[in-house]
């Protein structure tokens, strides 16, 4: 797709391919859809009151040969009730319009809608917003299929008044994030015979030739051994596929401390001993989608070039069953020193963070964010739609919580500051265990992080129940929460 803005004035001269315009409940129309309607000589509004095109939302209509207008379509889109717009309302209309863009193949199209007056809602945020769901429709992962259809589109949005500055920026970080957001998914799609933890380092390992504020480092097997990632390594001790850390710093600021972001990246998740239910295990291909959005991230933030200095962490695994693999019962030493009793060995996502969560102190970190599919527990609290939120510092939630509102990536902040689901993390024979009692499971997965986080700013996202969609009653990755983290490193840069 390509988006582009200009300032256009409408007349009987004005030639078009397409052009899509508003019309509101009871024929009432915006300003540049009375212009229009007007050079017609109410044409448009003759053609619409026949078909009883009202304005509501979900009508529409195509119409060819507007008199006086040298237009070869125009698209009236239904906006509902004028002044009465708001975000969702808005959404559905975006998606109308991309629907009929996609059953017409129309290829270039002159974008109306950015005067709508939408409540508590501003024009950055339109752009963005229509840009993101434009991507998010169009997007298609057919690597592995015969027939590679692809639908592409020019978009024009119309400049009015003077403040062209809006429409670059938000176009601007509008493509960049989507590219972000298509990487990461792209990744996230393959299937775990491809994309091991061996390929996600070298996927880390490309960004430094495109991008020159990136530097790699890889931890290894070895490495982890030297330094005692005793509950990293634990994990993927049943898998021939040997575990990667991709550690990828882009710095393009001298003086401020790094924000690290840390993505869970379990490349196949069969549970190891304590295998999962064999329904919808392949969708445990997903259980990488933690590491795609931090890698999705970093290459959004490289493409704007953002002034800010970011770690990036893709912590790759694969938790297998085999006669090697860890066990219910074993005790492991992780780095920091704490005793672990695994009592669960498919909530091996705790384990291997917890480790590089003590390895980050050495960063001095201004805040870390770790980014998981951790617990099943998180989807039956907060459903497919909305991702948890749990941290040590108020600030930094706030600051997430902002973000995610802004981009309409949504977070929920559950609590992990009362003593009885700590309560539930203790052992017999070891000082911690990695699995409670099933009760308040993402409260206590978080807990039993937090554990590892006392050195600086953390919080933890639980993306379980949104690291992917289902379409066509399948899964696909969505892509969560690359919006809304990067738009909290841009509010981390503008708003100090």
């Amino acid at each position: 797709m390509q988006y582009t803005a200009e300032k256009i004035t409408i007349s009987n001269k004005s030639s078009f391919d397409c052009i899509v315009i508003p019309i509101f409940e009871q024929y009432k129309f915006s300003k540049i859809s009375k212009k229009i309607n007007d050079i017609s000589k109410n044409y448009i509004l003759n053609i619409l009151k026949k078909n009883n095109i009202q304005g509501k939302i979900n009508q529409n209509i195509i119409l060819y040969k507007i008199p006086n207008f040298l237009c070869n379509k125009i698209i009236v889109i239904g906006c509902g009730i004028k002044d009465k717009l708001n975000r969702e309302k808005n959404k559905l209309i975006l998606n109308n319009i991309i629907n009929l863009l996609k059953q017409y193949s129309i290829k270039e199209i002159i974008w109306c809608l950015t005067d709508l007056k939408i409540n508590n809602y501003e024009l950055y945020w339109n752009i963005r917003d229509t840009i993101d769901i434009f991507e998010k429709n169009i997007y298609l992962f057919n690597k592995f299929k015969k027939n590679k259809s692809v639908f592409s589109s020019k978009i024009k949005f119309i400049i009015h008044d003077n403040n062209k500055d809006i429409y670059f920026s938000a176009i601007k970080h509008g493509k960049a994030i989507n590219l972000g957001i298509k990487k990461a998914k792209n990744i996230a799609n393959l299937p775990p015979n491809i994309c091991t933890p061996k390929y996600l380092s070298i996927k880390a390992e490309k960004l430094k030739k495109k991008y020159k504020n990136i530097s790699i480092k890889i931890l290894d097997e070895k490495c982890m051994q030297k330094i005692g990632m005793n509950a990293y390594l634990a994990v993927s001790k049943g898998s021939k596929n040997k575990p990667f850390i991709s550690i990828i710093k882009y710095f393009n600021d001298k003086k401020s401390q790094p924000i690290v972001l840390l993505g869970k990246g379990i490349t196949f998740d069969s549970g190891g001993i304590s295998l999962k239910p064999s329904k919808n295990m392949e969708e445990m291909k997903y259980d990488m989608c933690g590491a795609a959005s931090v890698y999705g991230t970093i290459y959004a933030i490289a493409e704007l070039k953002l002034p800010i200095n970011v770690i990036g962490i893709l912590a790759s695994a694969e938790n297998m069953p085999s006669s090697n693999a860890y066990r219910p019962s074993d005790i492991i030493k992780t780095m920091s020193g704490f005793t672990v009793e695994i009592i669960n060995t498919d909530a091996e996502g705790r384990l291997i963070l917890c480790d590089i969560l003590t390895y980050i102190e050495k960063y001095t970190p201004k805040y870390v964010i770790d980014i998981a599919t951790l617990t099943g527990a998180c989807v039956i609290a907060l459903g497919n739609n909305i991702s948890g939120l749990m941290s040590n510092n108020n600030i930094l939630s706030k600051k997430i919580i902002t973000a995610s509102l802004e981009s309409d990536d949504r977070v929920w902040k559950l609590p992990i500051n009362d003593k009885k689901y700590f309560d539930k993390l203790k052992s017999n024979i070891a000082d911690l265990v990695n699995s409670s009692d099933g009760i308040a499971g993402a409260i206590t997965a978080a807990c039993f992080l937090s554990k590892f986080t006392k050195k600086y700013k953390w919080a933890h996202i639980d993306i379980a129940g949104t690291a992917w969609d289902y379409i066509n009653q399948k899964a696909m990755a969505s892509g969560r929460p690359i919006n809304m983290l990067c738009q909290f490193l841009i509010n981390e840069i503008y708003n100090h």
